[in-house]
């Protein structure tokens, strides 16, 4: 039961909004929002990561929700996750 209730907590899906990152869980719980690659990894550790985390169409086409040009909210994610990873697995990204 605990399980089931900590998998529907993570973070499952992720959308650009005004220059930053919203971080949902069970694809609609709003678990946070960022806008540096620090804040974005410190919700990460927070709520979790699921196994795999869906991303709105918004984070390709992200120059239209605040960001300078398209692609650079994937690049704030990876960024993030790279701190994320190294953080919380042990591993350099």
């Amino acid at each position: 039961m605990y399980v089931e209730w900590r998998l529907r907590e993570m973070i499952d899906y992720i959308a650009a909004h005004n220059g930053g990152i919203k971080m949902f869980a069970d694809g609609t719980n709003l678990k946070g929002w960022g806008k540096t690659a620090e804040a974005i990894a410190y919700t990460c550790k927070t709520a979790g990561l699921a196994h795999t985390v869906m991303g709105a169409s918004s984070m390709d086409f992200s120059s239209e929700y605040g960001f300078e040009k398209d692609g650079d909210a994937l690049l704030l994610w990876d960024d993030a996750i790279a701190i994320y990873n190294w953080e919380v697995n042990g591993v350099a990204g």
